[in-house]
């Protein structure tokens, strides 16, 4: 278990994040007294088929034929 203090979780919360995900529990301190311990949740599956969901809408949109209007052309029409 890591021991932070409060402060270094505020400036530095992506490195929390860093060690939560690696499967560290983090001890924030506040003055050297303990406020909370953060780990990492439970991957839950409260939506089955989610990610099949969005694997074939993703999938579909990839597969459609490209626009005929080009985002440049769009871009230069407004700024006119």
């Amino acid at each position: 278990m890591k021991t932070i203090p409060l402060r270094q979780l505020v400036r530095q919360p992506t490195q929390v994040k860093r060690w939560t995900r690696a499967g560290e529990t983090v001890r924030v301190t506040d003055n050297g007294r303990p406020l909370w311990t953060v780990r990492a949740a439970e991957p839950s599956e409260a939506q089955p088929g989610r990610e099949e969901a969005i694997d074939e809408v993703l999938d579909e949109t990839l597969g459609a034929a490209g626009s005929s209007v080009s985002a440049a052309r769009l871009l230069e029409e407004s700024r006119r």
